[in-house]
């Protein structure tokens, strides 16, 4: 990712289903949207963990379907993070995703994971779902949280050990908040 200065930092959510929510959003997120062509989402895939392989066709319908789910996903994921009740139109979104086939894995000669041939929309959008249910009935569900920061937004499933991650990435607003924290302890001193 980048931040607002330009600087590029590494954003890991955690989970295959979380990357896609910084392509936007429902409501005042809908202005960081990026998905606007099938190949916006064709790109998407290809930079996301899923990357190798990947020979994937989108239509603008599966486009429409992928913004949906992202919305549905980004709300779930959000009432999660704050304790909330998960809503069902939104659990809908994710089980009827899921329930289409998924993107079918192989092993290559080298012995990594690659994908079958022929790859559509849909099969993308049901591994992400498929993924989502993984992650809200799984034994990470109660570490899906929002970042920290006081103008930060991003959410994340907390995979560390200990189970303390409080930022979308150290680096970047992990920093800015230590940085911020100092300098309120300096000046009330």
């Amino acid at each position: 990712m980048t931040s607002r200065e330009g600087t590029p930092y590494r954003f890991d959510p955690g989970a295959l289903c979380l990357e896609l929510l910084p392509t936007g959003g429902p409501g005042a997120f809908a202005r960081f949207e990026v998905l606007h062509e099938p190949a916006d989402l064709v790109a998407w895939a290809h930079r996301s963990r899923l990357q190798r392989g990947l020979e994937l066709a989108v239509s603008e319908r599966e486009l429409a379907r992928a913004r949906e789910l992202r919305d549905a996903l980004f709300l779930l994921t959000a009432d999660r993070a704050h304790g909330r009740r998960l809503q069902p139109p939104h659990l809908g979104a994710v089980n009827e995703a899921a329930a289409e086939p998924p993107l079918v894995a192989r092993i290559a000669p080298d012995g990594t994971r690659t994908w079958a041939p022929g790859a559509t929309g849909t099969q993308l959008l049901s591994t992400l779902a498929r993924d989502a249910v993984d992650l809200f009935t799984g034994p990470y569900a109660a570490r899906v949280r929002e970042c920290g920061a006081h103008d930060c937004r991003l959410l994340f499933v907390d995979t560390s050990r200990p189970g303390r991650r409080r930022w979308c990435a150290m680096e970047h607003c992990g920093n800015r908040e230590k940085a911020r924290a100092h300098r309120a302890r300096r000046t009330a001193d």
